[in-house]
């Protein structure tokens, strides 16, 4: 089976160094870039699947790279950053990023982080059940979800987070337990992250149906409530 291709986007080069001896070490196969207009030109000559991005990046900041390339793919993005304030991690998460990691950080919860994002797409693959109700059609196996007619333009995490809810509708999912569905279990970072994922899928939602299909529980978490066909 072919290693799954990681780009490494990254203007230090002790990180640089580091970051691509434990990723090969894990079965990676690593492309490590400097700047921002290389990994766009990289991204699309490799169609990796998945970039380690640096937020702090000469030329091009990683904010922009990020936007341009969730305009052009749905590739998982794992951003890094010198900066811990969670107005960075919400910006990131909001423009597209999976996931969100502080330096300094240790390489092997880099490689962890790199190995969960890419479980959750195996995870989904294997899905053939389709899920229809009255304003909503998902279907797990071409990672599209149709919304009053209309295709819903979602990431993968989005999609991962609509997919979520959508199996346990009428159930209300806590944080943990979206956490646990979408992120996984050995998820490492801030559970800030499912309210934002929530947040975001809740607007395209309500955008293509005209309808609020993801209600808040407060105090507990979240519920889908579109009635199946």
């Amino acid at each position: 089976m072919k290693s799954p291709h990681i780009l490494v986007v990254e203007d230090e080069l002790s990180i640089q160094t580091i970051v691509r001896t434990y990723l090969e070490s894990a079965g990676f196969t690593v492309t490590i870039v400097d700047d921002g207009r290389k990994a766009l030109a990289q991204a699309r000559l490799i169609q990796p699947d998945l970039v380690v991005l640096d937020l702090n990046l000469p030329g091009m900041d990683g904010m922009e790279v990020a936007a341009r390339l969730r305009e052009a793919s749905g590739v998982y993005i794992l951003m890094l950053s010198a900066r811990g304030e969670e107005a960075d991690r919400v910006a990131g998460l909001r423009i597209g990023a999976d996931d969100f990691l502080t330096k300094p950080f240790s390489p092997r919860e880099l490689v962890a982080r790199v190995e969960a994002v890419l479980r959750r797409r195996r995870e989904t693959a294997v899905s053939t059940t389709h899920y229809a109700f009255q304003h909503l059609t998902i279907n797990p196996d071409s990672h599209e979800a149709m919304a009053a007619g209309q295709l819903l333009e979602l990431t993968a995490t989005e999609f991962q987070v609509l997919l979520a809810l959508a199996k346990h509708a009428g159930r209300v999912l806590t944080r943990d337990q979206l956490l646990s569905l979408v992120w996984g279990s050995d998820y490492y970072g801030n559970d800030r992250v499912v309210d934002v994922y929530v947040g975001q899928v809740r607007r395209k939602l309500q955008d293509a149906t005209g309808q609020l299909l993801i209600e808040t529980v407060r105090g507990i978490g979240y519920k889908f409530v579109d009635q199946r066909k």
